[in-house]
């Protein structure tokens, strides 16, 4: 019984023992299946942020074609602006063009007055210059209210504009926030990917490389050494620059010095000429008070003639009578004594009444010369202030042009030196990515040896390893020949498995130049050695069996089956730290990818940022020719002016040459009409001697008397004559004074234009030079491009001379680069900042790197013994391989597509911005043209009004031709001998007055036609307002569109953001969960070694 005892407890507690290993194994299988639908959750949970990303891409493209749309609507807002200041210029012409034809009117009326003949008509005239005198006010007044309105109007531009660029950029640092965070998120991808696709590369590859990377960095110091010599030389060029540019300013400076002084001398002048104005009032209305004394003398004049004639007609009634009866009594001779001493007495008081009437009109000639000397005193003096002006304004601006050439000089200079920096930025950014992706293939290509090494080592201890098992494998085939079948099978399959590694071996050997081929090979034998396991479970089970039957076969198959047990657990635990290792690998290529892909993405957007400023340049050099072809016009038409002046000018003086002709002409009148006075009183005198001949003498007294009546007449004419000089002479003064105002205004309005030009030129200077500071700062990020500016410098020198030829270019490019040099500063620093960034990850990957090369040299000793575990480890990392290139082959296309989206959203807000400008421009223009058309429909019933009086004028002058060639015959008849020198002045006037009536008809006909023209600018005006509502309205219909857009895009981009951070905390959750099932697997595992351990020592 103690035989049987013996013999029986060991085969009870194997029982026990295999039921303990079945629980623990089922244990096992169950924590398997968990494991697996941990990992299926996982690779779901992946699925839905893969789909979450391709969302977010699209979105992103759209943003950035908003924003593409966005810019080209920001392109058509400065496009509108500058047709904005077209329209402007157009509107000043066509002030200029209004009131020179108001000149021409008032010249025209002028002319036309000369021929009037009576006071009534004069004061008409006058009531009629001072009507139009208070329409000129009026309109000034409404058009300094439509200049303000206008200033306000642009203020408000001007705020909006500024609100839209703050907008712009709260938007712009959002996206680069976006940028940011997606780029973190998508590190570990890229750095996988990159990793695959570098190990693809073949040894031999690799030590190429190694040589061309020596050849490079040979080739990069030579080049370093270049461009620091080159950027000195651009350093001390900007130095130059700067200075010169500080002179200009200081230049400027003085320059508005001295407009303001010519502006407050102009302000003086304005004030003397007011006073000057008002003096000639004062002046005007002293004349008419003359006028009205004159009138009065005039009456009484007519009453002394009418009593003079009806004595004269007494004297002939007294005279016939003495005729008749020439031998009445003395006292009819006494009587007639009387009478004749009456008649000289009468005569007496009508002489001495002309005396005072010619005394008060010698006074009043006096004082109407010392008027006019005094109005001819201060227009000479305005003439000189004028002279002054002009030189002062003429130094100011060749000052000006000499300023806009060295500006010229300056911008063409620096649009060189950026663009050269731009050039050795990108060859930077080449070599260093290029240095970058050597020393990545070199740090690759020495891993990969130092793997293969550790392979081929690993190789050679399986193959021992294999080769004493295959030993003691023969060993128990031939102890279990004769005992059992299935053992002997069990050998075979070790046989099989020694030529399997064998053939393993040659495989690694050829895997040197094959890896693809050898990642085949592993997972064919991964899928080996899971058969194997799964007959080795089978055989340890049928052996379970025959062990009831036969002791001793069973204890060596239980020995063999603990070896196969433990060679398990070694595989597992060497895929466990497979696992791991291939885990920490991945994370390192995933970051290194992210890097050189952030790398790649930063050089795209500035290429597009390059492209879009080329775009703008073309733009800004259109607007400045137009500028150009603009302010040409505005000098012809200055010119015209001038000439036209100069016209007026003469025109003055050859009337004041008439009107001392005319003067002269009355002068000699009433010396002849004095002397025939006397001539008369001689005859009366010497009636009283004269009885006998007294037939005789009243003959040649009424002979004299007739003579006498019509020097009268004939004096009367030469007053009326005189009369209409003197009225001709005030329209003249009057028309003087509205062309000195008129040239007052000319003045003052060329005068505003300089100083806007002068405010333009003095903003932009202050741009150069903060965009001068701002280059200052960039240069100091440069210091590592300064090898390869040796070559730009030749070609700098080859473009020198057409540099010198696009002076005139170089304006058209500082509005731009108002606009971009806070761009390029601001992307200056992004790009140092991600270098930095980039420089400091790559210094981290060194580290990690090196600290993997530790790992994996502890790892290779540790994989000496675990052939197997290798072979399956190998065959998961080829699937995470393919899973992680698959990764990134999304990746890269979420990153296109990202960047698609950004370019769409950056078109996107251009467009909405200008068609916001474009919508505002078009309403400046609806409100400039209704103007435009208010001015000509003014302007169409003044030339009417000047037509109708044209036409009234013209029936005055026939009428007053009409009189004169009456008056000519009647003093033909009368006084042919003594009056032909009146009669040829009479005749000079007449044609003077028919050439003034074919002079008015011809400035009619012309007055119609600019009638028609404005007619039809009136009519096209209208159709361009038509038009410009139009467009003002589809562009605010686009505009809103557009607004529409963008908010649902940025809905849309934040709702995809809320589920990338969702599903990224959902990851998160499972990897923990994964970590925590995995690390219950090893507590099991241990477990598992912990109970085995007991049965063999049992």
């Amino acid at each position: 019984w103690w035989r049987l005892y013996t013999k029986v407890k060991p085969l009870l507690q194997v029982t026990k023992q295999e039921e303990k290993l079945n629980a623990k194994e089922d244990e096992l299988k169950a924590m398997r299946d968990r494991m697996e639908k941990m990992q299926g959750e996982l690779k779901e949970a992946e699925r839905c942020l893969q789909q979450a990303t391709d969302e977010k891409v699209t979105l992103q493209e759209q943003l950035q074609a908003e924003t593409e749309l966005c810019a080209e609507a920001e392109e058509m807002r400065m496009r509108l602006a500058t047709r904005k200041q077209e329209l402007e210029e157009v509107l000043h012409d066509l002030e200029g063009r209004v009131e020179e034809e108001e000149e021409r009117c008032q010249a025209l009326l002028q002319d036309k007055k000369k021929l009037q003949v009576t006071i009534q008509d004069l004061e008409e005239q006058l009531e009629e210059e001072e009507g139009a005198r208070q329409k000129l006010q009026i309109e000034k007044y409404t058009l300094e209210g439509r200049l303000k309105k206008l200033e306000e109007a642009y203020a408000v531009m001007e705020d909006s504009s500024g609100k839209a660029a703050k907008e712009k950029k709260a938007l712009e640092e959002r996206q680069a926030e976006l940028a940011q965070a997606l780029a973190e998120e998508e590190e570990k991808a890229k750095h996988l990917g990159k990793l695959k696709a570098k190990q693809e590369a073949a040894i031999a590859d690799l030590e190429e490389r190694l040589r061309r990377e020596q050849q490079m960095r040979q080739e990069l110091e030579r080049a370093k050494r270049r461009l620091e010599t080159e950027l000195n030389d651009t350093r001390e060029q900007l130095a130059e620059k700067k200075a010169q540019v500080e002179e200009l300013q200081q230049q400027l400076q003085k320059r508005d010095e001295e407009l303001a002084q010519a502006l407050l001398r102009c302000d003086d002048e304005g004030a003397a000429k007011g006073q000057a104005q008002k003096a000639f009032r004062e002046l005007e209305a002293q004349l008419a008070e003359l006028q009205e004394d004159l009138d009065a003398e005039k009456v009484a004049r007519a009453k002394s003639e009418k009593l003079k004639r009806d004595l004269n007609e007494e004297l002939e009634a007294l005279k016939n009578e003495l005729l008749d009866s020439l031998d009445t009594t003395a006292a009819q001779r006494e009587l007639q004594k009387q009478r004749e001493q009456e008649v000289v007495g009468l005569k007496r008081s009508l002489d001495e009444e002309a005396q005072s009437h010619e005394l008060q009109v010698a006074e009043l000639r006096q004082k109407h010369a010392q008027a006019l000397e005094e109005l001819n005193e201060n227009l000479d003096n305005l003439k000189k202030a004028k002279a002054t002006l002009e030189k002062q304004k003429g130094n100011l601006e060749a000052e000006n042009v000499d300023m806009a050439n060295e500006i010229k000089a300056i911008s063409a200079a620096r649009q060189e030196s950026d663009r050269r920096r731009k050039g050795l930025e990108f060859q930077l950014q080449e070599l260093s990515v290029k240095l970058a992706d050597l020393e990545r293939a070199r740090s690759d290509a020495a891993e990969r040896c130092q793997r293969l090494q550790g392979d081929l080592d690993q190789a050679n201890g399986a193959l021992e390893e294999l080769e004493s098992r295959a030993s003691q494998a023969v060993k128990s085939a031939q102890a279990f020949e004769t005992q059992n079948a299935e053992v002997q099978e069990l050998l075979q399959e070790e046989t099989k498995q020694k030529l399997a590694l064998s053939s393993r071996l040659r495989q690694l050997e050829s895997e040197r130049t094959a890896l693809q081929e050898q990642v085949e090979e592993e997972e064919e034998a991964k899928r080996n050695l899971e058969k194997q396991i799964a007959t080795l479970t089978q055989q340890v089970a049928e052996l379970r069996k025959k062990a009831e039957e036969e002791g001793e076969v069973a204890a060596q198959a239980e020995d063999a089956r603990k070896r196969l047990q433990k060679d398990l657990e070694a595989q597992q635990r060497q895929i466990q730290e497979l696992q791991a290792l291939n885990d920490k690998l991945d994370k390192s290529k995933r970051k290194l990818q992210a890097e050189v892909e952030d790398v790649t993405v930063d050089l795209e957007n500035q290429r597009a940022k390059v492209s879009e400023l080329e775009k703008k340049q073309r733009k800004f050099d259109q607007l400045l020719a137009e500028e150009k072809a603009v302010s040409e016009r505005l000098a012809a038409e200055r010119d015209t002016a001038e000439r036209e002046w100069r016209e007026k000018e003469t025109r003055i003086l050859a009337l004041t040459r008439e009107l001392e002709e005319r003067n002269d002409t009355l002068e000699e009148l009433e010396r002849s009409r004095k002397q025939l006075q006397l001539e008369l009183d001689d005859l009366v005198n010497s009636q009283g001697t004269a009885d006998r001949n007294v037939h005789e003498l009243e003959k040649a007294k009424r002979s004299l008397e007739n003579q006498l009546a019509a020097q009268k007449t004939r004096l009367e004419e030469l007053e009326d004559e005189l009369q209409l000089a003197e009225d001709a002479k005030l329209r003249l003064d009057v028309t003087l004074q509205a062309l000195k105002a008129q040239h007052e205004r000319d003045l003052q309005a060329r005068d505003e234009q300089a100083e806007e030009k002068r405010r333009a030129l003095a903003k932009q200077v202050r741009d150069l030079e903060a965009e001068l500071d701002e280059e200052r700062k960039q240069r100091s990020a440069a210091l590592t491009l300064r090898k390869k500016l040796e070559a730009d410098l030749q070609e700098a020198d080859r473009q020198m001379e057409s540099v010198n030829k696009a002076k005139e270019e170089a304006v058209r490019q500082l509005k731009r680069l108002q606009g971009q040099a806070k761009d390029w500063q601001r992307e200056a620093e992004e790009a140092r900042g991600s270098r930095e960034e980039l420089q400091a990850q790559a210094k981290e990957a060194e580290k990690r790197a090196k600290l993997l090369e530790a790992e994996l040299a502890q790892l290779q000793e540790d994989l000496a013994a675990a052939e197997r575990a290798r072979r399956a480890a190998e065959g998961e990392r080829d699937e995470l391989q393919d899973e992680i290139a698959s990764a990134a082959a999304k990746q890269s296309l979420l990153l296109e597509d990202k960047r698609k989206l950004e370019a769409k959203m950056h078109a996107m807000e251009e467009e909405l911005e200008e068609e916001q400008s474009n919508g505002e421009i078009l309403s400046e223009k609806i409100r400039k043209a209704q103007a435009q058309v208010d001015q000509l429909t003014a302007d169409l019933a003044a030339e009417r009004a000047t037509s109708q009086r044209l036409e009234n004028n013209a029936l005055v002058q026939e009428r007053q031709t009409k009189e004169l060639r009456a008056k000519l015959q009647e003093v033909e008849t009368s006084c042919k001998s003594k009056l032909r020198t009146a009669t040829s002045q009479l005749e000079g006037r007449l044609s003077q007055v028919e050439e003034q009536l074919d002079q008015a008809e011809q400035e009619k006909q012309a007055a119609m036609r600019t009638i028609r023209k404005l007619e039809k600018r009136l009519k096209e005006a209208m159709m361009q307002v038509d038009d410009e509502r139009r467009h003002a309205d589809q562009f605010k219909e686009q505009g809103e569109k557009t607004n529409n857009r963008m908010k649902n895009l940025k809905r849309q981009l934040d709702e995809v953001e809320e589920e990338c951070s969702r599903e990224k905390a959902q990851r998160r959750k499972l990897q923990r969960e994964l970590e925590e099932v995995l690390e219950a697997n090893e507590k099991l595992q241990s477990d598992l070694n912990a109970a085995r351990s007991k049965l063999r020592r049992t």
